[in-house]
């Protein structure tokens, strides 16, 4: 059984309940979990609390917590390939997608450990005897959030600048996956972290979640996940002006121009949109199509996608598995329906995939749409399934005019072999994260995050570790004198 990690504790949920944890490839159950709740919660929040206000964590060097965090780097190298294999039962992705999520948490974690041991904060020459420094420090307790598409990842993507700015934490995973974050505490807990200074919440969250982003002992909130359910968390964070960092929604926009090399940009949308079966905040769900070269494109696209190997990510050679869950799966044909009863042409895919071994899970196939306009709502919405839309444009100025036609403000790419065309389309598509011939990568040493309703603030990068910081001046006079000020001062 799967428990939480509370106070240097391995623990059950006071209420005694579980979750069954099921692999969406088969449909069958791989472990059971502790389904925590807003107890649960406040019992985390308190060890939180006291490894922060009372522990010497907040105080340790940067060089002891980097020692920690490399310790944690190497621990989850050493067990990489169970990790992935976990994180393949439990989210469905393709084994060696799930390979380099291990590899990249690990790279998350040493990449904090370095950076926090390089000089920061500035110093100032004031007016008079006066010096000014200003100085990072830790925000308190911090109640993460992550979602269930790249679990382990993004369990580093929070994790690490948070603990090694000094916080401490609330980690709760999707009630969906929590199996990797499991496998990570016990390797925290081999590493040496302190009791109280890192906590395991499992359960929902409009239980457990909702108590975490509400409670007022908590400092922070770092959240990735729907808009919706960000806008609660906003909510629920105002009681006490809790800091907020939310990665939310997109519907990002891929263009590709006719002078782009088609084969290229070709496969590329292809991963832009069925990576991960499209369970991904940032992809490439919109593509837009240069209308000289919009049905010789499109054709290559669908040829493409049609090829793609759907099956159960532990076999070999797979390229895409199944969506996270049934509710999910269907939520993703609801779309597919619209998209069909609106208009859209269904240029391939387009149903569940219910032959042989794989119709005991969540799989639907590769689909692309055809002849998509803005009003449609397969254009609008997030469908975070393997869904793509195609539109045509007719110049630069309405393919930024489709990019931007978008409550959403995540990512965003261009193909052209028109360096001046890529850098001015780069500069007014208003997203956070832009991409020129190429789409996907997410580097440690980048910022990420969105404009608009996509989320507030930035996670990875220099960007990342400030956001688990406070900024203080500090202001030092080296020769004080009276203040002459009031009367008695005065000679």
């Amino acid at each position: 059984m799967l428990k939480m990690y509370i106070g240097g504790r391995w623990v059950s949920a006071v209420s005694g309940r579980t979750r069954s944890i099921t692999n969406p490839a088969t449909g069958e159950q791989i472990d059971v979990a502790a389904e925590g709740g807003a107890e649960d919660a406040r019992l985390a929040i308190a060890a939180a609390r006291k490894a922060f206000d009372e522990s010497d964590w907040p105080h340790t060097s940067a060089r002891h917590r980097a020692r920690l965090l490399f310790r944690l780097a190497d621990l989850i190298e050493r067990h990489a390939g169970e990790q992935a294999r976990m994180e393949t039962e439990n989210n469905g992705k393709p084994l060696a997608d799930a390979e380099d999520d291990v590899l990249t948490a690990a790279n998350v974690f040493r990449y904090y450990a370095g950076l926090i041991g390089k000089p920061s904060g500035q110093v100032s020459d004031l007016p008079g005897s006066y010096v000014g420094r200003v100085v990072r420090e830790p925000i308190g307790v911090c109640g993460l959030i992550v979602p269930w598409n790249f679990p382990l990842m993004m369990a580093s993507w929070k994790l690490a600048p948070c603990l090694a700015a000094g916080n401490t934490c609330v980690f709760k995973p999707a009630e969906l996956t929590p199996v990797t974050a499991v496998r990570l505490f016990e390797l925290m807990e081999e590493a040496g972290f302190p009791p109280g200074v890192a906590n395991l919440l499992l359960g929902e969250g409009r239980t457990a979640g909702a108590e975490l982003a509400a409670h007022e002992q908590v400092d922070k909130i770092a959240f990735t996940g729907g808009t919706e359910t960000g806008r609660g968390v906003m909510r629920a964070a105002a009681g006490n002006i809790k800091k907020l960092s939310l990665e939310l929604g997109g519907k990002s926009a891929n263009i590709v121009f006719a002078d782009a090399d088609l084969d290229i940009a070709a496969d590329y949308a292809v991963s832009g949109i069925f990576l991960n079966a499209g369970q991904v905040c940032s992809a490439g769900s919109r593509l837009l199509v240069e209308e000289s070269v919009y049905d010789r494109f499109v054709d290559m696209v669908v040829e493409r996608a049609r090829k793609i190997r759907v099956g159960n990510g532990l076999h070999p050679g797979v390229e895409m598995g199944p969506l996270i869950s049934e509710a999910h799966m269907n939520k993703v044909l609801g779309y597919i329906k619209a998209g069909i009863e609106e208009g859209a042409v269904l240029l391939t895919g387009g149903k569940r995939i219910t032959e042989g071994e794989l119709a005991r899970g969540f799989f639907v196939e590769p689909t692309v749409f055809g002849d998509v306009h803005s009003g449609m709502r397969i254009f609008r919405e997030e469908i975070f399934g393997p869904v793509l839309s195609v539109t045509k444009f007719r110049d630069e100025e309405d393919a930024v005019r489709l990019a931007n036609d978008s409550i959403y403000g995540l990512a965003g790419a261009v193909f052209t072999s028109d360096a001046g065309k890529a850098e001015r389309v780069a500069r007014r598509v208003r997203v956070g994260v832009f991409w020129i011939n190429v789409y996907h990568p997410a580097m440690v040493e980048m910022p990420w995050g969105g404009y608009k309703q996509s989320g507030l603030g930035r996670e990875l990068g220099t960007f990342g570790l400030d956001a688990f910081t406070e900024v203080k001046q500090i202001v030092h006079n080296l020769h004080p004198g009276p203040l002459g000020y009031y009367h008695w001062n005065r000679s």
